[in-house]
C-alpha cells in the first residue's frame, strides 16, 4: 500500500490524501486551499494524479478545506463514487454551491478590472454547473459504524469524529494478499470534547497506522465553562462601552454552537437588551440541516430543539439573509452581537462589518476559531494596527479577543487520547497542522506514548 499526501501537509488546508491498494485508488477528502496568495494559488494546479483513475472519494466532513475541490476533481475526470454520511452529503451541497457562487462573483469583479487593463475575462475556479454535476457522484449515504466492502479484502467503516454535524473518521481494514489484516485510520478532523451540540468523538479500534490531524497539537483548550464565562465578559464589557461585538464564524458548526451558548446566556438573563444577528445565508441554511438531523446531536439538545424557545429560535435572535438587512445592522451603535462569515475574515459579510466597526474603540472582535497563516483574521489576532479592507486602510481600535475553547478541533490531550485508544499504532503520520503544532505533537507522541510520528510533506509518498 502507498500513501501520498496531496494536501494539508505542513498546513491546515487543502486536505487530500491518496491511498493506493494494488489497483484500487481511494482519495480521502479533496479540500480547497485557503490562506495566503501562495497557498490559494495551489487550487489552480493540476491534481497530482489523474482524477479519472480514482475509484472512491471518502469525504470525512463538509468543511470547505475538505470538500471544496470536489467540483474541480469531477470536471477533470473523476467518475468514481463519493462516500460520506447523510448530513455531510446535505451540508456539502450547501457549502459547494455557496463556494461556486463566490467563485463566480469574484471572477466577474476581476474580469471587469482586467478588461479595463486591456486583458481578457477571468474564469472562476469552478461554477454552479460544476457543483451540480459533482453532486451526482455522491453515492448512498453510509450510516456510522456500518461496515461496507469497497473491494475484495477492503472494508470501510465510518465513526463519529465529534467535529461537526455528520463528520466521521475513517476505518479501513485491508486483508487482500496479506497474512494479517492492515488497519488504517484517517482521522479527518477530530472534535473537541464538552461541546454543547455535537457528541464527543467515538473511540477508534486498534490500528496499525493513523493519519492524524494536528491543528491544535501544541496546546490545551480552555474548558467550555471558562470559555463561556470569557465570552460573557467580552460581551458585557463591550456593551458597557457602548459598542457592538463582531464574531467571525464558520457557517458550519461554529455558528450553531455559538447560538447554543448565547441561548444559555439569554435564558439566564445575562444579555441585557442585546440583539443577536446571524448574518450569513449559508449559516442559516446549515442551521436548518442541524434541525433536520437533530438525532445526530447530543440527546438533550435534540430534545430541546423540539420546543420553543430554543437555541435556533428565541426572541433576541434574528436571521439575516438579504444584503439590505445586513447593511442596516451597521446603523446600530451598541448592544449588537453580529455573527458573520467568513470565519477567517477572508471574505463574506464580516468584512463589511469590520470596515464599519473595527476602528471604533468601544467595539470588540471575538475570534472563536482557527485563523490560518496569511488570513485577515490571523493579522488581527497577531496585533495589526491597521488592515486593508476593500482597498481601504482601516485602523484597528476595537478590542480583539481570542477564545479557543469553542474550537471544534481536539487539543493535544484529545489527539493523544485518540492514539491511545488506537493502541499506540506503529505508523503515525501527522497532517493538517502548521509546523509549531506538528513539531509539538510529534514530541508529545514520542515522550508520552513512546511512538515515532512522521510529519508529512506535500506530495510525499510513503509505503505502508
Amino acid at each position: 500500500m502507498k500513501l501520498t499526501f496531496h494536501g494539508a501537509a505542513k498546513t491546515v488546508t487543502g486536505s487530500c490524501t491518496l491511498l493506493q491498494i494494488g489497483k484500487l485508488k481511494i482519495l480521502v477528502d479533496c479540500g480547497l486551499w485557503q490562506g495566503s496568495e501562495e497557498i490559494e494559488s495551489r487550487n489552480w494546479l493540476p491534481f497530482g494524479f489523474p482524477p479519472s483513475t480514482i475509484d472512491y472519494l471518502i469525504l470525512t466532513h463538509a468543511h470547505l478545506d475538505h470538500c471544496g475541490l470536489i467540483p474541480s476533481l469531477v470536471r477533470e475526470g473523476f467518475a468514481g463514487e463519493i462516500l460520506c454520511t447523510e448530513p455531510t452529503r446535505d451540508l456539502a451541497r450547501l457549502i459547494l454551491t455557496d463556494s461556486a457562487q463566490l467563485q463566480e462573483e469574484e471572477a466577474t469583479v476581476l474580469s471587469k478590472k482586467e478588461r479595463r487593463r486591456g486583458g481578457g475575462p477571468v474564469r472562476p475556479l469552478y461554477e454552479i454547473e460544476d457543483v451540480l454535476v459533482s453532486l451526482d457522484r455522491f453515492g448512498d449515504p453510509i450510516p456510522l459504524h456500518k461496515t461496507i466492502d469497497l473491494a475484495k479484502g477492503v472494508k470501510l467503516q465510518l465513526r463519529d469524529a465529534g467535529h461537526v454535524l455528520g463528520a466521521a473518521f475513517v476505518h479501513l481494514r485491508v486483508t487482500e494478499g496479506r497474512k494479517r489484516p492492515k488497519r488504517l485510520i484517517f482521522s479527518g478532523d477530530l472534535g473537541n470534547t464538552d461541546k454543547l451540540l455535537t457528541p464527543d468523538p467515538a473511540e477508534p479500534e486498534p490500528a496499525d497506522g493513523v493519519i492524524l490531524e494536528s491543528t491544535y497539537g501544541d496546546r490545551q483548550h480552555r474548558s467550555m465553562r471558562d470559555s463561556i464565562a470569557e465570552l460573557r465578559q467580552a460581551l458585557l464589557l463591550t456593551f458597557a462601552r457602548g459598542g457592538n461585538v463582531l464574531i467571525p464564524s464558520f457557517a458550519l458548526e461554529r455558528s450553531q454552537e455559538l447560538l447554543a451558548v448565547l441561548f444559555q446566556l439569554y435564558k439566564r438573563k445575562e444579555l441585557p437588551g442585546c440583539q443577536i444577528f446571524l448574518d450569513s445565508p449559508l449559516a442559516i441554511s446549515a442551521t436548518k440541516v442541524f434541525r433536520r438531523y437533530s438525532e445526530c446531536l447530543k440527546p438533550e439538545e435534540a430534545q430541546a430543539l423540539a420546543h420553543s424557545p430554543n437555541a435556533f429560535d428565541f426572541p433576541a435572535l434574528r436571521f439575516v439573509r438579504s444584503s439590505e438587512e445586513s447593511k442596516a445592522i451597521n446603523a446600530i451603535a451598541s448592544h449588537a452581537i453580529i455573527i458573520a462569515g467568513s470565519g477567517m475574515c477572508t471574505g463574506g459579510r464580516i468584512l463589511h462589518h469590520l470596515k464599519h466597526q473595527l476602528w471604533r474603540p468601544e467595539c470588540s472582535v471575538v475570534f472563536v476559531g482557527y485563523q490560518a497563516e496569511g488570513t485577515l483574521g490571523r493579522k488581527l489576532i497577531e496585533g495589526a494596527r491597521t488592515v486593508r479592507i476593500f482597498g481601504e486602510e482601516v485602523a484597528v481600535r476595537a478590542q480583539i479577543w481570542t477564545i479557543n475553547g469553542f474550537s471544534a478541533h481536539a487539543d493535544q490531550s484529545g489527539l493523544l487520547r485518540f492514539l491511545t485508544h488506537a493502541q499506540k499504532p506503529e505508523k503515525i503520520f501527522l497532517v493538517h497542522g502548521e509546523m509549531p503544532s506538528l513539531v509539538a505533537l510529534k514530541q508529545a507522541i514520542q515522550t508520552k506514548l513512546g511512538r515515532t510520528a512522521h510529519i508529512a510533506d506535500w506530495k510525499e509518498t510513503v509505503e505502508i
